[in-house]
């Protein structure tokens, strides 16, 4: 499946921002089932420079300082993208999950080691003994660690309901644990604790997914949007990606932009300012496929 995707976001401030420092990752990563055939990042005002590198997790920054005073923010990606469809792992046929989380400890091979830093809470995700409780009703012992992940999976999209206006960008995951409403970054982050409550490596990642409009329906400009879901470990098969909020294993319909600990690590742009006070943010995703 070939891939258009054009993310702006524009930022109104209600003071003229005198200085700002900004770091962008709306670049699409390069994966085995993932080609970026371009990506390219406008900013308005221009900035005198810009600058590209890889963050501690391979994902691709740009970097720019504005040093002139100004009112509105414009940030925009467009980028051409090839992403195929992948025959997923046999879930039935994974170890354990009780042998994978043991082989953690003490492997010092370089792959155990980067699953085993995705076992500790970071500031947006904390373990603790109710989201343990929760995930043990998928995590019966002896159960295959995949097939285990794909029931929590479907008990998390079914149990709880995609929210707008229900969660923030720092709503904890306790808060939506108990509130049970929330968007797709919650459901990642519910997923992602649950996991890690059980000893379990789990990563979350950003990107975008292909909306589908309903039958005989125009596709809406604008009405897709970023999305997140999460990343389960598993020896021999590697990261596997798990979709709570709409209960799938994501295929060709998932763009991939960026991984890490939690939202934190991802962010699409994060900034320093001096002045602006209040803002106003506006955010237009758009996933056109290419004949």
């Amino acid at each position: 499946m070939i891939y258009r995707v054009r993310h702006r976001t524009t930022y109104e401030y209600e003071d003229p921002v005198s200085v700002s420092h900004h770091i962008v990752r709306l670049t699409p990563r390069n994966l085995p089932k993932q080609t970026c055939r371009g990506s390219h990042v406008s900013i308005l005002p221009a900035p005198p420079v810009t600058s590209a590198h890889f963050d501690y997790f391979g994902n691709t920054l740009t970097s720019f300082t504005l040093h002139e005073p100004h009112v509105c923010l414009i940030v925009e990606a467009a980028s051409d993208l090839e992403v195929n469809a992948v025959e997923p792992p046999d879930f039935s046929g994974s170890p354990p999950w009780e042998t994978v989380r043991a082989s953690l400890d003490g492997d010092p091979s370089d792959e155990v080691l980067n699953a085993y830093q995705f076992v500790f809470d970071t500031q947006r995700v904390r373990s603790n003994p109710e989201l343990a409780a929760y995930a043990r009703e998928s995590f019966p012992e002896g159960r295959p660690l995949l097939a285990a992940v794909l029931d929590l999976t479907r008990r998390i999209h079914q149990d709880f309901r995609f929210d707008k206006k229900a969660t923030e960008v720092a709503t904890p995951v306790q808060t939506f644990f108990e509130k049970r409403r929330g968007v797709c970054q919650d459901f990642a982050h519910l997923q992602i604790g649950c996991m890690r409550s059980l000893g379990l490596p789990a990563r979350y990642v950003s990107g975008y997914l292909r909306t589908m409009p309903p039958p005989g329906r125009p596709r809406l400009v604008g009405a897709d949007a970023s999305h997140a879901w999460c990343s389960a470990w598993c020896p021999g098969a590697g990261w596997v990606d798990f979709d709570p909020t709409n209960n799938c294993v994501p295929s060709d319909g998932h763009i991939t932009v960026a991984w890490g600990r939690d939202y934190s690590d991802v962010s699409p742009i994060y900034g320093v300012l001096l002045g602006g006070a209040r803002h106003k943010l506006h955010v237009e995703v758009d996933v056109m496929p290419v004949e």
